[in-house]
């Protein structure tokens, strides 16, 4: 008996494939045990009240197994865990070997999600998870904020609104929208999960200087157009620009001067030997 039951356990408990094979969706239990069933009663009905060398009980219970692991593994199966947040009631992993629920375990609490964005651009946030929520109770989405940090610190927020809407929008952002928001979605009383999204707002004096200066560079460049690998040349002091804008003037004025005096020199020699011959 205790060579039989040893079989038994290495063959099915203790089965790395038996087991994955029994993972089967919430529901389905029933199911599972007609499959077992049905691989261990044709070993029963044929080994039952004999006396059989111990090669044929391995080889049965052998064959029982792969035929439960076939069968098996077409019921349809536990849903899995949607990673990385959120308490998620209808998944986990259904243990048919220890006939338990084993949750996800996920933390309630979301990475923070960083969204940049410029001063007077419109700005929108969705709070939505990629799980099922729960159907049966009323859901509520509340939107709280700190200001000016990110931090997934609770008690640094403060509530602005608290409905049915998913989205958050602001039509203008200005500086002092610069923060964490967070997003907590209720099923009822129950907590589902809790999302965070850091705004970071960039000055509109800052994207205009930036702006400027890049057009400036350009511009600086033949074609107005930046050469690959090649640095960006600094833009010159206004001073030295209005230097170089005098200096070319009065090398220009110098060489319209020789040019004349020249001209007239060579016309006096011309009269010169007109007067002579």
């Amino acid at each position: 008996m205790d060579d039989c039951f040893e079989t038994l356990d290495r063959l099915f408990n203790f089965n790395a494939k038996v087991i994955e094979a029994g993972r089967v969706g919430l529901g389905y239990k029933d199911r599972l045990k007609d499959v077992m069933q049905a691989a261990i009663r044709p070993v029963m009905n044929e080994l039952g009240g004999k006396t059989n060398p111990d090669t044929v009980y391995e080889s049965k219970l052998q064959t029982a197994a792969d035929n439960f692991i076939a069968a098996a593994s077409k019921v349809p199966r536990a849903t899995r865990c949607v990673p990385p947040c959120g308490f998620q009631t209808q998944d986990g992993h259904y243990d048919c070997e220890k006939c338990i629920y084993d949750s996800c375990n996920f933390p309630l609490d979301c990475p923070v999600e960083k969204l940049p964005v410029d001063e007077n651009d419109p700005t929108q946030m969705s709070c939505d998870v990629s799980f099922p929520l729960p159907a049966d109770a009323k859901l509520l989405w509340s939107w709280k904020f700190a200001e000016q940090v990110e931090t997934r610190q609770v008690e640094l927020f403060e509530e602005m609104t608290i409905g049915e809407d998913n989205l958050y929008s602001i039509s203008s952002t200005k500086t002092h929208h610069q923060g964490t928001y967070q997003c907590e979605i209720y099923s009822g009383k129950l907590s589902v999960v809790r999302k965070y999204y850091y705004l970071a707002v960039t000055p509109h004096v800052v994207v205009g200087h930036s702006e400027l200066q890049e057009t400036f560079e350009l511009s600086l460049l033949p074609g107005g157009r930046l050469r690959t690998g090649s640095p960006v040349p600094s833009p010159l002091p206004p001073r030295v620009l209005i230097g170089i804008c005098f200096t070319s003037l009065l090398l220009l004025l110098i060489f319209a001067l020789g040019v004349v005096l020249s001209w007239k020199k060579r016309a006096a020699e011309r009269t010169g030997r007109n007067e002579e011959s």
